[in-house]
């Protein structure tokens, strides 16, 4: 590498996986790889983005900070979920997709050697951007059950300490579909509120659960409160991944270095899709539509998990993904994406830097596939394992 700060930070794999899977170009592939989703996104999106391709207003850098609309609808939105209220003016920003807000956020919060605790495993994408940043990943091991992921809330919270900046948690967490509740955020409000630390909230897949039940949002927590900034993103629950629009929102001090990190990053967001995404949040039925895909969702995780009930594999809480442990099979995740990818037409990621134990784990992407391709997947596996 040229500069040291690219030193520790590896691929994601998943773009190595599907550009083979394009380069093949056969629509006989389950395309298990990515997160995307064939679900369209909420019709009144749509019509705001077709509108707003005639708007002259909406080809511009300004407002850097976002759009007026889509910052109220935001702050409206994660003050729903958390039980508070939140000014659109001063504590929330747009940034251009969920992972931006994740990289400006951890940018401004983060010095250089300074720990980010996290979950493991957990999406290779998060671990990146705290190493980009010049953060140390602190992880928190995870234990896989047969009723799906777990993590203890004490050894959760026993891992914040003198040098941690920030604890950064996702719920449902990519790609495990781990939930965390009120146990996890009592237990690190405390040890927050001990060693000053931020409590980093990717909202992503927040509602995107499988159990029927509402988020459970930090910010809801009286220590926490002040403590929570809040990363949101229209690609996963509204399933507007082309339009790189996703939201910011936490105490207004913070919120201005946040924005100040923006300015000097990407600048300013798309400004043909903040809108339709203001629109989408606002709808009056936002939950419904989300609910509805959810269920979707839920129909083919568990068309998987019948297919692959023979196999190592951990449900999910929620979110789009399932993990399938190779230990047991004999083989490392990269040998059995090249089992699936040559003899059975399936493109999986394996997970080689998603945490410590990524190294032992397939991670199935089951949102961009029908039920009926998603069965038979089971018959699949046997031709590649033998």
């Amino acid at each position: 590498m040229t500069v040291t700060r690219l030193r520790d930070i590896p691929g994601i794999g998943v773009d190595v996986v599907g550009d083979a899977a394009d380069a093949v170009g056969d629509p006989g592939f389950l395309r298990l790889e990515n997160l995307d989703t064939d679900l369209r996104p909420p019709a009144v999106a749509l019509a705001a983005t077709r509108s707003a391709v005639d708007d002259d207003a909406a080809n511009s850098y300004l407002p850097f900070q976002g759009r007026r609309s889509l910052r109220e609808a935001a702050a409206a939105h994660v003050g729903r979920i958390a039980g508070r209220s939140y000014d659109a003016g001063t504590e929330c920003v747009s940034v251009a997709g969920g992972l931006n807000g994740v990289l400006n956020t951890l940018l401004a919060t983060v010095e250089p050697g300074q720990e980010v605790v996290l979950c493991d495993p957990i999406y290779a994408g998060l671990v990146n951007r705290v190493r980009l940043a010049g953060g140390v990943p602190r992880f928190v091991p995870t234990e896989a059950t047969a009723e799906g992921w777990t993590v203890d809330p004490e050894r959760l919270a026993a891992a914040v300490g003198p040098r941690t900046a920030a604890v950064l948690m996702m719920g449902p967490a990519m790609p495990t579909g781990l939930v965390l509740d009120d146990r996890h955020w009592a237990a690190l409000a405390d040890a927050c509120e001990r060693h000053d630390a931020w409590l980093i909230y990717d909202a992503a897949m927040e509602r995107i659960r499988f159990d029927g039940r509402r988020p459970s949002h930090p910010a809801s927590h009286d220590g926490l409160s002040d403590r929570t900034i809040t990363v949101g993103s229209a690609s996963k629950e509204l399933r507007m991944i082309g339009w790189r629009v996703g939201w910011v929102v936490g105490p207004a001090d913070i919120l201005a270095d946040v924005r100040l990190v923006g300015l000097t990053n990407v600048v300013c967001q798309v400004g043909l899709a903040q809108d339709a995404v203001a629109a989408a949040l606002d709808a009056p039925d936002a939950d419904a539509d989300v609910a509805a895909a959810t269920a979707e969702w839920r129909r083919r995780c568990d068309t998987v998990l019948r297919e692959l009930a023979a196999y190592p594999v951990v449900p999910p809480h929620g979110g789009w993904s399932l993990l399938i442990d190779t230990g047991p099979l004999g083989l490392t995740p990269a040998e059995l994406s090249k089992r699936l990818f040559d003899r059975a037409k399936v493109a999986a990621t394996p997970m080689d830097g998603w945490g410590p134990s990524g190294g032992r784990h397939l991670r199935l992407v089951f949102a961009n596939e029908p039920v009926e391709r998603l069965t038979g997947l089971g018959e699949r596996f046997r031709q590649a394992i033998g």
